[in-house]
């Protein structure tokens, strides 16, 4: 029997190169939990692990199962603990490298990544993309059948920023980037399900962000140019679930820095 999101615990293929262990921390801001990604080429015996997920002990362990401990490299998308928490135990069970975009996460290595450089790993060329948005770190991986966009484009719903590091200028320009390598290769996000194509799904992204920026503009019509980004979202989300409202409120004070900075 084939297996379908969400399969916690178990690892599912998606494609040739690239399969996913279910994190089991579903949340609002997790979605049904974190996409651990377990890469590498038909044949290697070594893999990639990107995003060793939340401080969860279950879960670092079922990842050293299915890799055999044999992990070439891990991968960090961003800074957030549901993707960085299980580092430790994990280099601890198998001796993993670990990179990420910032030096705070690094383990057996000192090289922090690079936009648009190759890593080659478990048989596979890996180009990491700087996506930031989300966060200022984030980043993406591209396969030749595939991106890898943490938490940058989700398999659901859609993302909330970060507005302590991340820039909804950066976020745009991020969302074009994915659009234009997406383009026939599968999405493989970090919450919820994987998708054949990202490129529709980075061309909705980008509709909802100008169709959200026009309704902040109309909110600051109604209620003076300098309303705080909660009064925008009494406003401009009242039909959302209000447990939603404080990381709505994240995205709402990076379209309003955004459009304070862009306005003549």
């Amino acid at each position: 029997m084939t297996l379908t999101h969400p399969a916690y615990g178990q690892l599912r293929q998606v494609t040739s190169t690239a399969a996913v262990l279910l994190a089991d921390n579903p949340g609002q801001m997790t979605l049904e939990g974190t996409n651990t990604w377990i890469l590498r080429a038909p044949g290697e015996s070594s893999y990639v692990v990107v995003d060793p997920g939340p401080k969860d002990k279950t879960h670092s362990e079922a990842i050293a199962r299915v890799t055999e401990g044999n992990i070439a490299l891990t991968l960090i998308t961003h800074r957030h603990h549901d993707h960085t928490g299980g580092i430790d135990r994990l280099v601890e069970l198998t001796g993993t490298p670990v990179r990420a975009k910032t030096a705070e996460f690094l383990q057996g290595s000192d090289a922090t990544l690079v936009d648009g450089e190759v890593i080659e790993a478990a048989g596979l060329h890996i180009t990491a993309l700087d996506t930031p948005g989300h966060t200022l770190d984030s980043v993406s991986f591209v396969l030749q059948d595939a991106v890898l966009t943490g938490d940058t484009i989700l398999g659901s719903g859609t993302t909330v920023l970060d507005s302590s590091d991340g820039t909804l200028a950066d976020y745009l320009v991020s969302l074009d980037r994915l659009a234009e390598v997406g383009a026939g290769r599968a999405l493989l996000p970090a919450h919820g399900p994987d998708h054949p194509d990202l490129e529709p799904v980075a061309r909705y992204y980008i509709t909802h962000r100008h169709e959200r920026l026009a309704q902040v503009r109309e909110a600051l019509r109604v209620l003076g140019p300098d309303a705080g980004a909660m009064a925008v979202v009494r406003r401009v989300y009242a039909d959302v679930d209000k447990r939603l409202w404080l990381a709505a409120r994240s995205s709402v004070q990076a379209q309003l820095e955004y459009l304070r900075a862009t306005q003549p």
